[in-house]
């Protein structure tokens, strides 16, 4: 597969993505939006299954979390909206039309800044507009390739949780951007507890708008690929499809305006159908809901509620705790790794220490245990104590790193802790870390002279003798007196 960044044409990306809203109920009925794990066909109603004589009730919450995400990206919070009908038929699709926001949208003309191979960039967004899920088909697979079978299964379930649909302006100009376009999404909408945002369950969807420029600068034809339930497969698909357009054109042949899917298994794009045009889903007005009106007044309170945004918190990080930008990036990341480090700074550990200690000790137990910060047993307070202890050189970084280990496995306390690692709060130092010196130099005479002969060039043995030093002492010594001892024991 060719490498977008050698494409011939530029390259000219637009993104659609869709985020089920964090209600407890669907958008026009009752019936609950958990449908993870849920036994299929369960979760409905005769509102969502568009039993004739049923009318749909406007949920109120999918409204404020809708203009919450719609503050979040900048945009104009409208005071009126309104519903269509998008009508196609589909087996998912239970009243064979989708009710959705088209033309009067509740939120448009925004923007979300985003840093792409460490440059900045702004991506427009168009509009944000609030639309019902649709269902599911389930299609008989083997080892994760379709069978060809005569026959697919529908489930209800999701039809009807709220989304929300962000359409943003085609500013996007490689794979690279676009898959970060959508985690800088994904995460203001965690910040403001809008989604979980998770891919893999289908709470995020992106469809993407891709063409090559033509020799005069104008747009080429658009291709919309669907079906990418990760970032990998955005980046993969957008790749493969870059490259497939760029072939098609060097052989004088013209893009088809159409949708494709992408196949994860083969990584390969694939034609679905004709792209629709508006037209095409003759859309009309929603004659069984009112449109949403939203005063001023619900406006500004919206905005009072909304919470510190990430990028706010990074900017907040560097300026106040003397961060970098790659660290605050890491800290900030979720919502609950950056108010973890904050209360670990707050107990009293000093913030450059302690964003170490998050960002390399706390992510790697995280990452070995499959687990979330948000049930890390380790409270930042202990963390705290225990960062204090290696800054206040009462501990080595080494015995520190398996205290913590301990703490995160087991419910013992700090002092149990250390107690079972074996080392002591008591420094050795002086004349007894000369004699432990004096041991290791001379069960290791033949890499001592090796140092004495200047055969040493880079330092290698030296730092083995540190090494089994900082290993005898169990962590009661300080690395630099050991490297201060050391030198002046082999200069001697």
């Amino acid at each position: 597969m060719a490498d977008s960044k050698n494409s011939k044409r530029p390259i000219v990306i637009g993104l659609e993505v869709h985020i089920q809203l964090n209600t407890k109920t669907k958008l026009f009925c009752p019936c609950s939006t958990d449908y993870i794990g849920k036994t299929p066909n369960t979760n409905v109603c005769p509102v969502c299954l568009a039993v004739p004589g049923t009318l749909p009730i406007l949920n109120d919450s999918a409204v404020a979390l809708g203009a919450r995400m719609g503050l979040g990206l900048h945009c104009a919070i409208q005071n009126y909206s309104n519903f269509h009908r998008k009508n196609y038929f589909y087996p998912d699709l239970s009243k064979a039309y989708q009710i959705t926001q088209y033309g009067l949208t509740i939120a448009v003309g925004g923007y979300l800044d985003i840093e792409s191979d460490g440059k900045p960039r702004r991506v427009r967004v168009h509009h944000l507009h609030l639309e019902e899920d649709a269902g599911k088909l389930v299609h008989p697979t083997v080892d994760g390739r379709l069978t060809g079978a005569a026959y697919s299964l529908v489930d209800y379930n999701r039809g009807g949780v709220p989304l929300s649909e962000i359409v943003s302006e085609p500013d996007m100009s490689s794979p690279a951007e676009a898959r970060d376009y959508v985690v800088r999404l994904r995460q203001l909408a965690r910040y403001l507890d809008v989604s979980d945002g998770e891919m893999e369950s289908g709470s995020l969807r992106v469809d993407a708008n891709i063409s090559l420029s033509n020799a005069d600068g104008s747009l080429g034809t658009r291709v919309e690929i669907k079906n990418m339930n990760s970032l990998k497969s955005l980046e993969r698909a957008l790749e493969y499809e870059i490259a497939r357009q760029n072939k098609v054109l060097d052989s004088g042949g013209r893009i088809v305006q159409e949708t494709r899917l992408w196949d994860d298994a083969e990584e390969v794009t694939r034609s679905m159908r004709n792209k629709e045009t508006a037209s095409d889903y003759r859309y009309y007005p929603e004659m069984d809901l009112a449109p949403i009106v939203i005063t001023d007044e619900q406006i500004e309170g919206f905005k009072r509620a909304m919470p510190e945004l990430p990028w706010e918190k990074r900017d907040r990080f560097m300026k106040d705790f003397g961060l970098s930008y790659e660290e605050v990036e890491i800290l900030t990341e979720q919502k609950e790794l950056a108010r973890y480090y904050e209360d670990v700074v707050a107990a009293g550990a000093p913030p450059a220490r302690a964003a170490n200690w998050v960002r390399m000790e706390v992510l790697r137990v995280l990452n070995e245990r499959g687990a979330d910060i948000s049930n890390f047993s380790l409270s930042p307070s202990i963390l705290a104590e225990l960062v204090k202890k290696v800054e206040n050189k009462e501990l080595s970084s080494t015995i520190a790193k398996d205290i913590l280990d301990m703490l995160s496995q087991e419910n013992i306390s700090l002092e149990e802790a250390i107690k079972r690692s074996g080392a002591s709060t008591v420094r050795l130092t002086g004349d007894l870390l000369g004699e432990v010196i004096d041991r290791i130099c001379a069960a290791n005479s033949d890499v001592v002279e090796t140092i004495k002969t200047g055969q040493d060039k880079k330092g290698g043995k030296v730092k083995f003798l540190q090494g089994l030093v900082m290993k005898e002492t169990r962590g009661q010594a300080d690395p630099s007196e050991v490297s201060s001892l050391l030198s002046k024991k082999l200069e001697g």
